[in-house]
């Protein structure tokens, strides 16, 4: 049984083109009296649909939110209360969001289905906005880092942005 290594919207290395791309549909090929697909394929707008093992993840050494909070990411879940037929109005029908802030695929958020079909685009939102905050906070950091190094030479402008950062990080890592 195959199980997705990467997710729809993912940036990843394609190493027989030799250049990036982005994950545009995530393609199961399922065989008849199985629960899960028995390959995946990746369609990443490049004429053909690539295996995951031509397809490399961005270094995540080279992202130091990602070092330093893990690799927060948006998986799919199969929308079991509901058929596809039945949300033709969600972004993805049949699927829910699922924010994985962990290395493996089994920890993290998760949003009841009700509340999911009351206003799926504002949940899709909220989850790559949660996937997105060790990135949000290491931008903060840097600004705020950079304007306590800058000294007196930023405009007022500036200067209440790197405030707002550095009142943020006080706030979300204080207890």
């Amino acid at each position: 049984m195959a199980k997705a290594q990467f997710h729809k919207h993912q940036r990843v290395y394609v190493k027989p083109v030799g250049s990036w791309a982005v994950v545009e549909k995530v393609v199961p090929h399922w065989t008849k009296g199985l629960n899960e697909p028995l390959r995946i394929f990746y369609d990443v707008g490049l004429g053909r649909e690539f295996d995951a093992e031509e397809l490399q993840l961005e270094d995540p050494l080279t992202d130091k939110a990602s070092a330093t909070m893990g690799n927060w990411r948006v998986m799919r879940g199969r929308n079991k209360w509901q058929p596809a037929e039945d949300c033709t109005h969600h972004p993805l029908p049949g699927t829910y969001p699922i924010i994985v802030t962990g290395e493996t695929d089994w920890g993290g958020w998760r949003v009841p289905g009700a509340e999911y079909d009351l206003d799926p685009h504002k949940v899709e939102r909220q989850a790559r906005l949660i996937a997105a905050a060790p990135r949000f906070m290491e931008l903060a950091k840097r600004l705020s880092d950079w304007a306590s190094k800058s000294g007196e030479d930023l405009g007022t402008d500036l200067a209440d942005l790197a405030k707002s950062a550095r009142a943020l990080l006080v706030h979300v890592e204080s207890e």
